[in-house]
């Protein structure tokens, strides 16, 4: 834009103003995007038809606890580590081969946490796993 100074009142303003068209275009913009949603608000899809399988159910959890006097809890359960050896191997002959869940207090001796572990494994159960909280 160039200013001129002087006495040379003839010539006229050769620029327009566009910012109220910019404003109107962009306010019908947007009135054509809020109408065009509405007008069509789904999208129709052909989706391709699936068979699933239904998914077995989780295995089996057993819960072993193990207190600190070196009580040994089936679920809520005491169970003398004989009969813990027993039930163990009942378990895994029934072909589930459910998981097992040992909770062990803080305070509780390492040897009988030794001797769970030895009688899940002989029984051949192998997905253990050490609950804390």
């Amino acid at each position: 834009m160039a200013f001129q100074l002087g006495d040379d009142n003839s010539q006229s303003m050769n620029e327009m103003n566009l910012i109220p068209l910019i404003d109107i275009m962009l306010v019908l913009m947007i009135i054509f995007l809020l109408t065009a949603t509405v007008l069509n608000p789904t999208v129709p899809l052909d989706l391709p038809k699936t068979s699933a399988a239904l998914n077995d159910m989780p295995p089996e959890v057993i819960q072993i606890s193990i207190d600190k006097d070196a009580g040994i809890f089936w679920d809520s359960d005491p169970i003398s580590l004989e009969a813990l050896e027993v039930r163990l191997q009942e378990q895994s002959a029934s072909g589930k081969d459910p998981s097992v869940q040992l909770r062990a207090d803080k305070d509780s001796k390492y040897d009988t946490v030794a001797q769970v572990l030895a009688a899940a494994s002989q029984a051949g159960l192998s997905k253990i796993a050490f609950v804390n909280e």
